[in-house]
């Protein structure tokens, strides 16, 4: 059995903060905690021990291949519909087509390291909230409202994610960092 691993783009400190500082005045949901705000570019179930430095290389040469670039959050969503909401999100409009390349690039890294990524479609999001399908059509107006400063990507995070049991929290712990392009 492989480790349960992720590759992600964190916002800068003071982006998490003024987002968690926003949502702490709407206490009606469970929200992510801030030093856990990311946006996830690839998921690796099981990431055997054997496969991690060469996960490690490839990502290192994946990130290299893009240039940092302007993020910004904007609009939010749910999936799979608001209607019935498991996951309340913030999107990406000003980074999304770049994210979206590092994705894909991030994504062949894995596979070409032996470690298949988990084949959903790339939706450039952070997620704020599972709710656990109620009808978030209210909570989406709510978060449409946020705006945060713009922050430039600079590197990419492999993150180790450990399950915790039924009801707690995964613990994150970054493994690796690669910077792209400056």
């Amino acid at each position: 059995m492989g480790t349960r691993m992720f590759v992600a783009v964190y916002p800068p400190e003071d982006v998490r903060a003024e987002l968690a500082e926003f949502l702490a005045v709407r206490p009606d949901l469970a929200w992510t905690d801030p030093e856990q705000m990311h946006i996830t570019l690839a998921f690796f179930a099981s990431v055997p021990d054997r496969s991690l430095d060469r996960l490690e290389e490839n990502l290192a040469e994946a990130a290299r291949a893009v240039e940092s670039f302007t993020c910004g959050l904007h609009g939010a969503g749910a999936f799979p519909h608001p209607d019935s909401a498991a996951v309340l999100w913030l999107g990406v409009e000003d980074g999304a087509e770049e994210l979206s390349r590092l994705a894909r690039k991030v994504r062949s890294a894995g596979n070409r390291a032996g470690v298949a990524p988990d084949g959903k479609a790339f939706h450039p999001h952070l997620t704020l909230a599972r709710p656990g399908r109620v009808n978030a059509t209210r909570w989406i107006r709510v978060l449409e409202t946020f705006s945060a400063q713009m922050w430039t990507v600079e590197e990419v995070h492999l993150v180790e994610s450990v399950l915790q049991g039924h009801g707690h929290r995964p613990r994150h712990q970054v493994v690796a960092t690669a910077p792209l392009t400056p």
